[in-house]
Protein backbone atom coordinates (compact mmCIF):
# COMPACT_ATOMS: atom_id res chain seq x y z
CA UNK A 1 0.00 0.00 0.00
CA UNK A 2 1.67 3.36 -1.18
CA UNK A 3 2.19 6.22 1.46
CA UNK A 4 -0.45 9.00 2.44
CA UNK A 5 -0.13 12.39 0.01
CA UNK A 6 -0.66 15.89 -0.21
CA UNK A 7 -0.89 17.19 -3.73
CA UNK A 8 -1.02 21.23 -4.44
CA UNK A 9 -1.44 22.62 -7.73
CA UNK A 10 0.24 25.51 -9.18
CA UNK A 11 0.80 28.10 -12.12
CA UNK A 12 3.70 29.66 -12.19
CA UNK A 13 4.75 32.43 -14.11
CA UNK A 14 7.23 35.69 -13.94
CA UNK A 15 7.16 39.49 -13.41
CA UNK A 16 10.15 41.22 -14.57
CA UNK A 17 11.74 38.07 -13.51
CA UNK A 18 10.87 37.10 -10.30
CA UNK A 19 8.88 34.37 -9.90
CA UNK A 20 5.07 33.75 -8.56
CA UNK A 21 3.87 30.36 -7.63
CA UNK A 22 -0.07 30.94 -8.08
CA UNK A 23 -1.47 27.77 -5.38
CA UNK A 24 -5.02 27.05 -7.31
CA UNK A 25 -5.51 23.73 -5.52
CA UNK A 26 -4.67 21.84 -2.82
CA UNK A 27 -5.15 24.66 0.36
CA UNK A 28 -8.24 23.98 2.72
CA UNK A 29 -11.03 27.23 2.88
CA UNK A 30 -9.29 29.46 5.59
CA UNK A 31 -11.34 30.15 8.50
CA UNK A 32 -11.79 34.42 9.09
CA UNK A 33 -13.45 37.60 7.74
CA UNK A 34 -9.96 39.80 7.15
CA UNK A 35 -7.50 39.05 4.87
CA UNK A 36 -4.97 40.01 8.19
CA UNK A 37 -7.07 36.93 10.51
CA UNK A 38 -6.56 34.57 7.15
CA UNK A 39 -3.25 34.68 7.38
CA UNK A 40 -2.61 34.25 10.83
CA UNK A 41 -4.57 31.19 10.40
CA UNK A 42 -1.45 30.48 7.93
CA UNK A 43 1.09 31.32 10.12
CA UNK A 44 -0.15 29.24 13.08
CA UNK A 45 -1.33 26.13 11.31
CA UNK A 46 -0.33 25.71 7.66
CA UNK A 47 3.15 27.41 7.70
CA UNK A 48 4.94 23.93 6.05
CA UNK A 49 2.95 23.91 2.98
CA UNK A 50 4.69 27.13 2.57
CA UNK A 51 7.73 25.91 3.23
CA UNK A 52 6.83 22.36 1.68
CA UNK A 53 6.23 24.69 -1.69
CA UNK A 54 8.90 27.33 -1.63
CA UNK A 55 11.77 25.65 -0.17
CA UNK A 56 13.17 23.04 -2.08
CA UNK A 57 13.37 20.29 -3.27
CA UNK A 58 10.36 21.84 -5.19
CA UNK A 59 11.08 25.79 -4.91
CA UNK A 60 14.17 27.64 -3.97
CA UNK A 61 15.49 30.26 -2.18
CA UNK A 62 14.49 33.16 -3.64
CA UNK A 63 10.63 31.64 -4.61
CA UNK A 64 7.97 33.26 -3.89
CA UNK A 65 3.99 32.17 -3.65
CA UNK A 66 0.46 33.40 -3.84
CA UNK A 67 -3.13 32.10 -2.64
CA UNK A 68 -5.85 33.73 -3.67
CA UNK A 69 -8.57 33.96 -0.97
CA UNK A 70 -11.97 34.92 -0.51
CA UNK A 71 -12.14 38.87 -0.36
CA UNK A 72 -12.96 40.65 3.04
CA UNK A 73 -15.44 43.94 1.09
CA UNK A 74 -18.38 43.30 -0.71
CA UNK A 75 -17.18 45.70 -3.84
CA UNK A 76 -13.70 43.52 -4.03
CA UNK A 77 -13.47 40.67 -6.60
CA UNK A 78 -11.06 38.32 -4.91
CA UNK A 79 -8.32 38.40 -1.99
CA UNK A 80 -4.55 37.57 -1.79
CA UNK A 81 -2.10 36.48 0.31
CA UNK A 82 1.86 36.29 -0.78
CA UNK A 83 4.23 34.32 0.52
CA UNK A 84 8.76 34.16 0.86
CA UNK A 85 11.36 32.25 2.25
CA UNK A 86 10.71 34.50 5.46
CA UNK A 87 6.84 34.29 6.14
CA UNK A 88 4.34 36.17 4.71
CA UNK A 89 4.38 39.87 3.15
CA UNK A 90 1.80 42.81 3.38
CA UNK A 91 1.56 43.71 0.16
CA UNK A 92 3.59 42.57 -3.30
CA UNK A 93 2.81 44.30 -6.77
CA UNK A 94 5.34 41.64 -8.65
CA UNK A 95 2.52 39.16 -7.76
CA UNK A 96 -0.63 41.45 -8.38
CA UNK A 97 0.58 42.06 -11.96
CA UNK A 98 1.21 38.41 -12.23
CA UNK A 99 -2.07 37.01 -10.72
CA UNK A 100 -4.00 39.61 -12.74
CA UNK A 101 -1.99 37.97 -16.31
CA UNK A 102 -3.32 34.57 -14.70
CA UNK A 103 -7.21 35.77 -14.03
CA UNK A 104 -7.65 37.18 -17.61
CA UNK A 105 -5.26 34.25 -19.68
CA UNK A 106 -7.49 31.49 -17.65
CA UNK A 107 -11.19 32.76 -18.29
CA UNK A 108 -12.01 33.32 -14.74
CA UNK A 109 -12.57 36.94 -15.09
CA UNK A 110 -13.09 38.33 -18.43
CA UNK A 111 -10.68 40.97 -19.81
CA UNK A 112 -12.98 43.78 -20.73
CA UNK A 113 -14.09 43.95 -16.70
CA UNK A 114 -10.16 43.58 -15.95
CA UNK A 115 -9.88 47.54 -18.38
CA UNK A 116 -12.84 48.81 -16.66
CA UNK A 117 -10.95 47.78 -13.13
CA UNK A 118 -11.34 45.11 -9.84
CA UNK A 119 -10.60 45.41 -7.00
CA UNK A 120 -8.68 42.75 -4.71
CA UNK A 121 -8.07 42.52 -1.24
CA UNK A 122 -4.68 42.34 0.59
CA UNK A 123 -2.89 42.46 3.69
CA UNK A 124 -2.25 46.03 3.44
CA UNK A 125 -5.51 47.29 1.71
CA UNK A 126 -7.83 47.21 -1.23
CA UNK A 127 -6.03 47.73 -4.25
CA UNK A 128 -7.54 48.25 -7.91
CA UNK A 129 -6.26 46.19 -10.57
CA UNK A 130 -6.65 47.58 -14.40
CA UNK A 131 -5.17 45.70 -17.47
CA UNK A 132 -4.32 47.79 -20.67
CA UNK A 133 -4.07 46.72 -24.23
CA UNK A 134 0.17 46.67 -24.65
CA UNK A 135 0.70 44.75 -28.13
CA UNK A 136 0.96 40.84 -28.16
CA UNK A 137 0.98 40.81 -24.29
CA UNK A 138 -1.48 42.64 -21.94
CA UNK A 139 0.26 45.13 -19.51
CA UNK A 140 -1.05 44.74 -15.96
CA UNK A 141 -1.28 48.28 -13.72
CA UNK A 142 -2.47 48.79 -10.46
CA UNK A 143 -3.72 51.35 -7.84
CA UNK A 144 -1.48 50.38 -4.91
CA UNK A 145 -2.61 51.33 -0.75
CA UNK A 146 -2.38 54.99 0.06
CA UNK A 147 1.92 54.91 0.46
CA UNK A 148 4.12 57.77 2.36
CA UNK A 149 7.55 58.79 3.65
CA UNK A 150 7.34 57.75 7.03
CA UNK A 151 10.90 59.47 8.07
CA UNK A 152 13.82 61.23 6.35
CA UNK A 153 17.40 61.94 6.72
CA UNK A 154 18.17 58.70 8.76
CA UNK A 155 21.76 57.08 9.29
CA UNK A 156 23.32 53.68 11.02
CA UNK A 157 26.63 52.42 11.57
CA UNK A 158 27.51 49.46 10.06
CA UNK A 159 30.99 47.48 11.11
CA UNK A 160 33.33 47.53 8.13
CA UNK A 161 31.30 49.99 5.92
CA UNK A 162 30.84 53.29 8.17
CA UNK A 163 27.74 55.86 7.82
CA UNK A 164 24.95 54.70 5.34
CA UNK A 165 22.30 57.42 4.79
CA UNK A 166 19.03 55.95 4.51
CA UNK A 167 14.85 57.42 4.03
CA UNK A 168 12.09 55.05 5.49
CA UNK A 169 8.92 54.96 3.02
CA UNK A 170 5.99 52.74 2.99
CA UNK A 171 4.35 51.49 -0.21
CA UNK A 172 2.65 48.53 1.09
CA UNK A 173 5.17 47.72 2.69
CA UNK A 174 8.45 49.69 4.80
CA UNK A 175 11.69 50.14 2.60
CA UNK A 176 14.95 51.23 3.76
CA UNK A 177 16.08 53.57 0.31
CA UNK A 178 19.81 53.67 0.12
CA UNK A 179 21.96 55.84 -2.33
CA UNK A 180 24.56 52.41 -3.89
CA UNK A 181 26.73 54.45 -5.90
CA UNK A 182 27.33 56.17 -1.39
CA UNK A 183 28.16 52.57 -0.66
CA UNK A 184 30.40 52.05 -3.55
CA UNK A 185 27.71 48.80 -4.59
CA UNK A 186 27.62 47.86 -7.77
CA UNK A 187 24.07 46.69 -8.63
CA UNK A 188 24.93 43.62 -11.23
CA UNK A 189 23.60 40.08 -11.25
CA UNK A 190 27.33 39.05 -11.04
CA UNK A 191 27.53 40.97 -7.34
CA UNK A 192 24.59 39.33 -6.15
CA UNK A 193 26.13 37.60 -2.70
CA UNK A 194 27.48 41.34 -1.78
CA UNK A 195 24.25 42.96 -2.53
CA UNK A 196 22.57 40.15 -0.60
CA UNK A 197 24.98 41.05 2.14
CA UNK A 198 25.43 44.17 2.68
CA UNK A 199 21.11 44.16 2.70
CA UNK A 200 20.70 42.13 4.98
CA UNK A 201 23.36 44.43 7.64
CA UNK A 202 21.44 47.64 6.96
CA UNK A 203 18.34 46.07 7.56
CA UNK A 204 19.12 44.51 10.69
CA UNK A 205 20.49 46.93 12.15
CA UNK A 206 17.42 49.19 11.36
CA UNK A 207 15.45 46.57 12.68
CA UNK A 208 17.42 47.01 16.13
CA UNK A 209 17.50 50.53 16.44
CA UNK A 210 14.11 52.21 14.56
CA UNK A 211 11.09 52.09 15.85
CA UNK A 212 8.53 51.38 13.10
CA UNK A 213 4.60 52.14 13.14
CA UNK A 214 1.66 51.91 11.05
CA UNK A 215 -1.65 53.72 11.40
CA UNK A 216 -3.31 50.53 11.04
CA UNK A 217 -1.93 47.37 11.93
CA UNK A 218 0.80 46.45 14.15
CA UNK A 219 1.35 43.65 11.59
CA UNK A 220 2.14 45.87 8.78
CA UNK A 221 4.78 47.67 11.03
CA UNK A 222 8.18 46.28 9.81
CA UNK A 223 11.04 46.48 7.83
CA UNK A 224 10.41 44.57 4.80
CA UNK A 225 13.53 45.41 3.20
CA UNK A 226 16.25 47.80 1.56
CA UNK A 227 16.07 49.13 -1.78
CA UNK A 228 19.32 50.20 -3.45
CA UNK A 229 18.63 53.03 -5.81
CA UNK A 230 21.27 53.71 -8.21
CA UNK A 231 21.29 54.74 -12.02
CA UNK A 232 19.34 53.12 -14.74
CA UNK A 233 22.07 50.97 -17.38
CA UNK A 234 19.60 51.22 -20.18
CA UNK A 235 18.05 54.42 -22.08
CA UNK A 236 14.57 55.66 -21.11
CA UNK A 237 15.11 54.50 -17.51
CA UNK A 238 14.49 56.97 -14.25
CA UNK A 239 16.66 54.92 -12.37
CA UNK A 240 17.92 51.33 -10.97
CA UNK A 241 15.89 50.06 -7.86
CA UNK A 242 17.39 46.59 -6.60
CA UNK A 243 15.49 45.42 -3.56
CA UNK A 244 16.96 42.87 -0.64
CA UNK A 245 13.56 41.76 1.25
CA UNK A 246 12.84 39.11 4.16
CA UNK A 247 15.41 36.82 4.88
CA UNK A 248 17.94 38.45 2.11
CA UNK A 249 15.98 37.28 -1.12
CA UNK A 250 17.20 40.06 -4.12
CA UNK A 251 13.72 40.76 -6.15
CA UNK A 252 14.35 39.97 -9.85
CA UNK A 253 11.97 42.63 -10.49
CA UNK A 254 12.18 46.30 -9.58
CA UNK A 255 9.52 45.65 -7.01
CA UNK A 256 6.20 46.94 -7.12
CA UNK A 257 5.79 48.02 -3.65
CA UNK A 258 9.20 49.49 -3.39
CA UNK A 259 8.68 51.82 -6.62
CA UNK A 260 5.62 52.43 -4.92
CA UNK A 261 7.96 53.95 -1.83
CA UNK A 262 10.08 55.68 -4.29
CA UNK A 263 7.15 57.41 -5.74
CA UNK A 264 6.26 58.78 -2.86
CA UNK A 265 9.41 59.90 -1.67
CA UNK A 266 10.15 61.49 -5.28
CA UNK A 267 7.04 62.77 -4.82
CA UNK A 268 7.51 64.34 -1.40
CA UNK A 269 11.10 65.96 -2.56
CA UNK A 270 9.42 67.68 -5.57
CA UNK A 271 10.98 65.37 -7.83
CA UNK A 272 7.98 63.90 -9.74
CA UNK A 273 4.57 65.64 -10.43
CA UNK A 274 1.05 64.31 -9.73
CA UNK A 275 0.88 62.08 -12.84
CA UNK A 276 3.72 62.36 -13.82
CA UNK A 277 5.31 58.13 -14.41
CA UNK A 278 8.73 57.19 -14.67
CA UNK A 279 10.22 54.04 -15.17
CA UNK A 280 12.74 51.89 -13.20
CA UNK A 281 14.95 49.12 -14.28
CA UNK A 282 15.96 45.72 -12.03
CA UNK A 283 18.90 44.78 -11.47
CA UNK A 284 18.65 42.51 -14.71
CA UNK A 285 17.37 45.20 -17.01
CA UNK A 286 13.29 44.54 -16.79
CA UNK A 287 11.18 47.47 -15.98
CA UNK A 288 8.02 48.69 -14.06
CA UNK A 289 6.15 52.20 -14.43
CA UNK A 290 5.17 54.18 -11.96
CA UNK A 291 3.52 57.14 -11.45
CA UNK A 292 1.93 59.43 -8.30
CA UNK A 293 -1.75 59.71 -9.49
CA UNK A 294 -3.39 61.49 -6.42
CA UNK A 295 -3.03 63.09 -2.95
CA UNK A 296 -4.91 61.28 -0.37
CA UNK A 297 -4.96 62.22 3.56
CA UNK A 298 -4.82 57.94 5.21
CA UNK A 299 -5.44 58.69 8.68
CA UNK A 300 -4.08 61.82 8.93
CA UNK A 301 -0.97 60.98 7.24
CA UNK A 302 -0.58 62.79 3.50
CA UNK A 303 0.05 60.11 1.23
CA UNK A 304 -0.26 59.29 -2.30
CA UNK A 305 -2.01 56.65 -4.86
CA UNK A 306 0.30 54.97 -6.61
CA UNK A 307 -0.02 52.84 -10.24
CA UNK A 308 2.11 50.65 -10.81
CA UNK A 309 2.11 48.35 -13.95
CA UNK A 310 4.20 45.77 -15.75
CA UNK A 311 4.30 42.31 -17.94
CA UNK A 312 3.86 38.84 -16.42
CA UNK A 313 4.29 35.57 -18.38
CA UNK A 314 3.44 32.18 -17.87
CA UNK A 315 6.61 29.57 -17.17
CA UNK A 316 4.66 26.34 -15.77
CA UNK A 317 1.59 24.45 -14.14
CA UNK A 318 2.54 21.95 -11.32
CA UNK A 319 1.13 19.03 -9.80
CA UNK A 320 3.31 18.98 -6.68
CA UNK A 321 3.26 15.74 -4.12
CA UNK A 322 4.05 15.85 -0.65
CA UNK A 323 4.12 12.13 0.72
CA UNK A 324 3.39 12.16 4.59
CA UNK A 325 6.43 9.46 5.14
CA UNK A 326 8.77 12.18 3.43
CA UNK A 327 11.40 13.50 5.80
CA UNK A 328 11.79 16.55 4.10
CA UNK A 329 8.42 16.99 2.66
CA UNK A 330 7.85 19.94 4.24
CA UNK A 331 10.85 21.15 3.08
CA UNK A 332 14.83 22.63 3.19
CA UNK A 333 16.87 25.43 2.14
CA UNK A 334 21.13 25.73 1.93
CA UNK A 335 22.86 29.16 1.52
Amino acid sequence: MGNAFKTIRTIDYHTGGEPLRIITDGYPKLPGTTILEKRQYLIENLDFLRTGLIFEPRGHFDMYACLPVDPEREDSDFGMIFMHNEGYSTMCGHAVIAMGTYLIESGKILEEKFKKGIMADTPAGQILIRAYSHGKKLRIGFENVPSYVFQTDLKIHIDGIGSVDYQLSYGGAFYALVDAASLGLELRPDNGNAIRTLGMKIKEKIMRETKISHPLSNELAFLYGVIFIGPSKSSGMHSQNVCVFADGEIDRSPTGTGVSSRIAYHYQTGDIRLGEEIEIESIIGTSFRVKALREVQFHGIPTVIPEVSGQAFLTGKHEFIIEEADPLGNGFLIR
